[in-house]
């Protein structure tokens, strides 16, 4: 029997809601940080995963692309060296050129916002990441109209996971990484990280006979300290060094990864980031301050021919090199009612807080075929207002309601003579019933998440094209998170996202005089958008030597009502970056007491790459395995990463030629692979 898209989600769940009803045990203890309150995975009233640094080690997961495929639902596009452009349930960001951008999904690092700067994502010294699914506009306001991801790295006192690693590999790959925590005294407590990674990348560029020019040179310095000044108070001061210097040389005519450029690209970000948060706990609850600054150096280019001069008569040569520095600044007051003083009768806690964020973004951009160097100044500016009540309505049921009102304003000037200005206010929330049944938390809610306006500045984008709108996002969810047995916990949930005001990413395409192709990105707003779905994670132990943990996403995404730059009407059309399934499941059997066996699978169903062409990425299923020695605190790990070299693409483009040789009149794919079997060697060694 054929069960259709619509009913598939409700299937998933219905399974689900009979399995919950096994017997009762305990629910995995597993905290949650990226939230108003540190709550337990199973108390919280959203789709969330969370992977632990045990899971970012057993895959050697250098960057949150390495790791993002262990969560339902989620996926990633390329387009420079790393991953930096994440999407969630569909709805996320593909890439970023002249254009300034608001992002869908929140990247959070500690306490910094590094929302649009994915490069950032780096793991290291990393307690866990955590992925929350749907808008997230109460916490994280406009930056996560489709969620936020949160990388939390382990506090300064944590003085009991001390270490030291290496890694070695093929491609002649190494990473080197160190952690110490320090008790200076009993009230004060530093810490310090430091890492290096590098390989040559899995690119051969046969023009300059090299096979670094896709290379991967990453450094990052962590300095944290713990200061209790008070039995009351108690100040976190950190910061934070990234030096990133990758190469980005990705794109052949043949697509067979191997490259024909003479200038070949770069994707580089230069970070200096602190930050300062001070918790002060009072009768009335606890009152909280964070700031942070970060400034950013960032620069990206690439050979636009992706050959050589005098590789064809009909050739032409050109790059394209963007840099930008960005510099960010946040306040934030908060302050969390204690439950001792709570409101209406003792039964409800609350929350109340402000937040203020304010960049500036310069960007140089030196292109060929431009008559000069093209210059602009973004100056977005957010304040924000919000506000949460968690209610006790009864012993085992209990009323989520949280509101956030954000002002945002942004400046736009280059040097071609565009000036303007924009300045509204959205609004978002969430509201959730959660009921406790035994052991069992289920729980429906009600969310809306919200993404600024913003404009193309293009001097070739139409002035009807010029601005668009802001979006909203109302995500309606019904989930469950319980123990199946003693030994299996589920979370499960069902949504239903109705977007409004759908901004989509398309693209103008013109020819120069030489008949080459050139085409510029654009964003408009397309009338309805619907992302729907399911997402099921499970975790079992087997045996006392035996652990299985799975996880199973299903989205139908797509948008309706669009009128494309080229005036082709769109019904309806399947949104980019949204494949149907994504799945992945982790194996791990322990032999003895010192040796353990991992072996893990992902599984992500074709997509297509853009809403602007119709080039997809094929279905792809990776293969990772581990064996680990642990002998008292040395651990050593063969591991092997695409274990049987499967082909797979992180980026693809279509609906043009960029070949001489067929003299440009024949539109192609073309695709940026991901990386193939790598085989390596991990030694930690913690004190």
């Amino acid at each position: 029997m054929k069960v259709s898209k619509t009913l598939f989600p409700l299937s998933l769940l219905s399974v689900a809601f009979s399995a919950a009803a096994e017997p009762e045990s305990d629910i995995e203890r597993v905290t949650v940080y990226g939230d108003f309150y540190q709550q337990t995975l199973s108390q919280l009233s959203a789709s969330a995963s969370v992977i632990d640094d045990t899971r970012v080690l057993s895959r050697q997961a250098d960057h949150l692309d390495g790791l993002l495929r262990v969560a339902p639902n989620v996926n990633f596009s390329a387009g420079a060296s790393r991953g930096r452009f994440v999407q969630i349930r569909g709805i996320g960001e593909r890439s970023q050129f002249a254009e300034p951008i608001n992002p869908s999904v929140a990247l959070m690092v500690d306490d910094f916002d590094f929302s649009g700067l994915g490069a950032s994502g780096i793991l290291f010294d990393t307690q866990q990441v955590e992925v929350f699914r749907g808008p997230q506009a109460t916490v994280f306001g406009t930056g996560a109209l489709a969620g936020a991801v949160l990388i939390k790295s382990n506090d300064a006192d944590a003085t009991d996971n001390n270490f030291v690693s290496a890694r070695v590999a093929t491609k002649d790959s190494y990473r080197v990484e160190l952690a110490n925590s320090v008790a200076v005294s009993d009230d004060l407590a530093v810490r310090a990280a430091v890492y290096h990674n590098r390989s040559d990348g899995f690119v051969k560029n046969a023009h300059l006979n090299r096979e670094d020019t896709n290379n991967i040179d990453e450094s990052a310095v962590k300095l944290a300290a713990k200061w209790q000044i008070d039995t009351a108070t108690t100040l976190n001061l950190a910061y934070r060094w990234y030096d990133i210097d990758n190469g980005y040389d990705a794109f052949s005519l043949d697509n067979d990864n191997i490259t024909q450029s003479d200038e070949p690209g770069f994707d580089r970000q230069q970070t200096h980031a602190v930050s300062a948060n001070m918790a002060t706990k009072l009768q009335a609850g606890e009152l909280l301050l964070i700031v942070t600054h970060a400034s950013h150096n960032i620069g990206y280019g690439y050979d636009e021919d992706w050959t050589y001069t005098g590789f064809h008569p009909w050739g032409y040569t050109s790059t394209d090199h963007y840099y930008r520095e960005v510099d960010t600044n946040t306040a934030e007051i908060r302050f969390v009612g204690s439950e001792a003083v709570s409101l209406f009768n003792d039964t409800t806690r609350w929350v109340v807080g402000a937040r203020l964020e304010g960049t500036e973004e310069d960007l140089l951009r030196e292109y060929t075929y431009a008559d000069g160097d093209f210059a602009s100044q973004y100056k977005p500016v957010t304040i924000a207002f919000y506000g949460q009540l968690d209610s006790q309505l009864a012993d085992n049921l209990s009323l989520s309601f949280g509101l956030r009102a954000e002002n945002y304003n942004f400046s736009y000037a280059d040097n071609e003579g565009l000036a303007r200005e924009h300045d509204e206010t959205m609004l978002g929330g969430k509201l959730a019933l959660n009921y406790l049944m035994g052991d069992q938390l289920w729980y429906a809610s009600i969310s809306r998440g919200f993404k600024g306006a913003g404009i193309n500045p293009d001097q070739n984008v139409q002035e009807v094209n010029r601005f668009f709108d802001a979006e909203y996002n109302w995500n309606y969810e019904i989930g469950v998170k319980a123990p199946l047995a003693d030994s299996v916990n589920l979370r499960a949930a069902v949504f239903v996202m109705k977007r409004e005001d759908t901004q989509v990413s398309d693209f103008d395409l013109q020819y120069r005089e030489d008949n080459s192709a050139e085409f510029f990105s654009i964003i408009t707003n397309a009338d309805l958008g619907t992302n729907q779905g399911a997402e099921v994670e499970l975790s079992w132990q087997a045996n006392d030597r035996w652990s299985l943990n799975a996880s199973v996403g299903y989205l139908d995404a797509y948008f309706e009502n669009y009128t494309r730059v080229d005036d082709s009407f769109i019904a309806k059309q399947t949104l980019a970056q949204s494949p149907s399934v994504t799945a992945n499941a982790f194996s791990q059997y322990s032999f003895t007491d010192s040796l353990t066996w991992n072996l893990e699978v992902d599984y992500t169903a074709s997509y297509r790459f853009s809403d602007g062409h119709d080039v997809k990425s094929p279905a792809a299923t990776l293969v990772h395995t581990q064996l680990v020695w642990q002998q008292n605190d040395l651990e050593t790990t063969l591991w092997v990463n695409n274990l049987f070299d499967e082909t797979y693409y992180t980026r693809g483009f279509g609906g043009f030629s960029n070949d001489p040789r067929d003299y440009y009149e024949f539109e192609e794919p073309y695709y940026q692979f991901g990386n193939g079997r790598q085989v390596g060697v991990t030694v930690r060694y913690q004190f």
